[in-house]
């Protein structure tokens, strides 16, 4: 059953693992026409085909029939390299995931992108805003930078927060925080920045409903509900390590076995990535002064020495390339 969202295109900005899935629900569930931009072709390319074959297993489980699957593809429309963020000009939702590339920001060391950095977003959205129409809700799937300091970066130059156009530019910045892998995770963390209008958050929460998932309300602090408890979990399952408290195999053990968890908060580390644990917990640190959040030195020197997880092969656990 399709359920009314009132949005009648939606535009996601990066196409890595986060914005494909993203696109995924949106155009699947919610049926609605996605524009995805990503200035890396590869990426694009990798990202459409990873698509077509989860609609390919849904198909072949019965759970989507052939037409299904091929309108949900057809939504998807890819925005010309050379028009980037141009291209998303007039449609109803941005929703930007935290991938830096398409922007043509320098990218960190090994080639990832610089998930959660403050200066990057707020400069993101200062063109974003410039780019859309007004009425258009800028939304961040950050996991843990502050909502309200993007809002404000979206005021148009030569406005001020207390004048109409600012404040109206203000108030259509919300945090949209999916997860990973997003077609698969029921959550969405909906945060509202203090400039955000009811009407905005009321429309975003409206767009998660309809992309199928379960909507939870955090106040924008470091963190939000989620990595505010999340990663403190992490950083002390590393710092026990880090201490020869446990081995690695008898942490994650007493975690799954012991608490019921899916899986050891290490193993958990590794799949969601070393450095973007560390960039949150930084986030976390800094935003707080709160010495609870100091990152773990071994978590530290794990991302100096590029072992960053799966996604690089080697984490707490090593996996095949």
């Amino acid at each position: 059953m399709s359920i009314a969202h009132g949005f009648r295109t939606i535009g996601v900005l990066g196409a890595g693992q986060m914005g494909l899935g993203i696109a995924y629900v949106a155009s699947l569930r919610a049926k609605v026409p996605v524009y995805l931009v990503d200035k890396s072709p590869v990426q694009i390319q990798k990202s459409l085909s990873l698509m077509d074959k989860l609609l390919a297993k849904d198909v072949s489980k019965g759970k989507l029939s052939e037409q299904e699957a091929k309108d949900a593809r057809q939504r998807i429309t890819v925005v010309p390299e050379e028009q980037g963020i141009e291209g998303l000009k007039d449609v109803d939702l941005v929703v930007e995931v935290s991938n830096l590339n398409y922007a043509g920001y320098k990218l960190t060391e090994g080639g990832q992108a610089a998930t959660e950095n403050v200066n990057l977003k707020t400069s993101l959205f200062e063109s974003l805003a410039a780019a859309v129409r007004p009425d258009t809700i800028l939304a961040t799937n950050t996991s843990s930078i502050s909502i309200t300091k993007m809002a404000a970066a979206a005021i148009p130059k030569g406005e001020t927060a207390a004048s109409p156009k600012g404040k109206a530019s203000a108030a259509r910045v919300v945090g949209l925080h999916f997860f990973n892998p997003v077609p698969v995770m029921k959550l969405v963390e909906l945060i509202p920045a203090l400039q955000t209008s009811q009407e905005t958050l009321d429309r975003a929460r409206a767009f998660a409903v309809a992309c199928g998932k379960e909507v939870t309300v955090s106040k924008d602090v470091p963190g939000f509900i989620s990595n505010a408890l999340l990663m403190p979990f992490i950083n002390e399952a590393i710092m026990c390590l880090e201490k020869g408290i446990g081995t690695r195999d008898d942490i994650d053990k007493t975690l799954k076995l012991g608490m019921n968890h899916p899986m050891g908060p290490l193993q958990l580390a590794d799949f969601i990535g070393l450095d973007t644990c560390l960039s949150i917990q930084q986030v976390l640190y800094q935003g707080t002064s709160d010495s609870k959040y100091r990152p773990s030195v071994l978590l530290e020197r794990m991302v100096d020495a590029g072992w960053l997880g799966k996604k690089s092969g080697k984490g707490f656990y090593d996996y095949e390339e």
